[in-house]
């Protein structure tokens, strides 16, 4: 048969957590947490098991869990959606992003992406003929968005941001918000705003949701992940929010994708968030993880980018190697026992002068210290 995707292969998450698995490598790689989540919310989902909730949810998520994303949201945005016709549980950030696009997008339209992007983002837009048109973050892997500005066509469908960013580790700001609220008034152009990261924001910064802004919030799908939040990432539980006529379209796609996710965990979840505090200390716990591996890392040859969200810390190893990123993460993970990711993937077209490496920070102390151990010898 002739492939849909004939320039994708394995991911670079599979090939470098396989390796790392072959190699006996600390895995920093591929993004998820070495730790345990809370018992309590563990306790949830056995309890809701045995309470016989095993059967299908209703297609759009329970109602009691779409009301408690209701309630959080507006505490933490000032904006209230409605449960019933705006807020839909997706089995996980991948599945909404996936369904957002194929809700939206048709043959022939263009779909800005910001590289390095995540890499679901391009191929998804290609399997619903959609054409990928790439722009870069700057060179301090800040918006660029007058970048953004000139890639604007009349066959601009759709406009895909991620803050906290993966994997460049950057947020946006006020100021990059009102700026691409800006540039799309006046437009059709829907916004697909990726927060799957919301609460792994540092240094006392504000999240700053496509949901605090009222002309970017009446034409974007907003996404999120429990997975990122409650450490939970092989639930594959997540969100997405939109207003009611284009959530109609959404859900359209996802009654025939997956039509409903996980029902025990939802149950639990609707418990487990009805306590602020589960989600609070977030951003300071995962601060403090970024900045053992900071303080460590100092020590080694790297230069470390700023990291301002996220569990990725970026690093630039030119002082050490002129090898391509994905020759030295090989390298560094059968020479050194530690595997990180290569940041080429996540581009159209990579700088060709630039050797950076994505190390995922969402470990235990003694993983992060042992990795760091490693990686001091290089």
């Amino acid at each position: 048969m002739t492939s849909k995707l004939p320039h994708v292969g394995t991911t670079i998450f599979t090939v470098m957590s396989k390796l790392a698995a072959e190699c006996g490598a600390i895995n920093l790689s591929q993004g998820f947490p070495d730790f345990p989540i809370d018992e309590k919310l563990s306790d949830l989902v056995n309890a809701a098991m045995r309470n016989g909730h095993n059967q299908y949810a209703p297609m759009p998520g329970l109602p009691s869990l779409r009301e408690g994303i209701a309630s959080k949201v507006d505490r933490l945005y000032g904006y209230r959606y409605e449960p019933d016709t705006e807020v839909t549980v997706t089995s996980g950030g991948t599945q909404a992003i996936f369904t957002a696009i194929g809700a939206a997008v048709q043959p022939g339209d263009e779909v800005i992406i910001v590289d390095p992007a995540y890499d679901c983002y391009s191929p998804t837009v290609e399997l619903f003929g959609g054409r990928p048109v790439h722009v870069r973050l700057g060179s301090d892997m800040k918006f660029d968005a007058d970048a953004v500005k000139a890639a604007i066509t009349p066959r601009t469908r759709m406009l895909m941001i991620n803050t906290p960013h993966n994997p460049a580790g950057t947020i946006l700001r006020d100021a990059d918000m009102r700026r691409i609220a800006d540039m799309l008034r006046d437009t059709d152009i829907i916004l697909l705003s990726d927060e799957v990261y919301e609460h792994l924001v540092f240094d006392g910064e504000p999240h700053a949701s496509a949901i605090n802004y009222p002309d970017l919030r009446e034409r974007a799908f907003v996404i999120f992940s429990f997975g990122k939040v409650f450490h939970t990432t092989g639930w594959k539980m997540g969100y997405a929010l939109a207003p009611k006529e284009l959530m109609t379209e959404f859900r359209k796609v996802h009654q025939f994708n997956v039509f409903s996710v996980n029902t025990p965990i939802q149950h639990a979840l609707a418990t487990y968030m009805m306590e602020p505090a589960n989600y609070e200390a977030v951003p300071s716990f995962y601060q403090a993880k970024r900045d053992r591996f900071a303080t460590g890392m100092a020590r080694s040859r790297f230069k470390l980018l700023p990291c301002e969200g996220s569990y990725f810390q970026t690093a630039d190893y030119s002082a050490i190697s002129s090898e391509t990123d994905l020759d030295f993460a090989q390298r560094v993970t059968r020479e050194f026992g530690v595997a990180a990711i290569p940041l080429s993937p996540f581009y159209k077209e990579p700088p060709t002068d630039q050797r950076l490496l994505r190390f995922c920070f969402a470990k235990q102390d003694a993983t992060l210290d042992a990795a760091i151990e490693k990686l001091c010898r290089i």
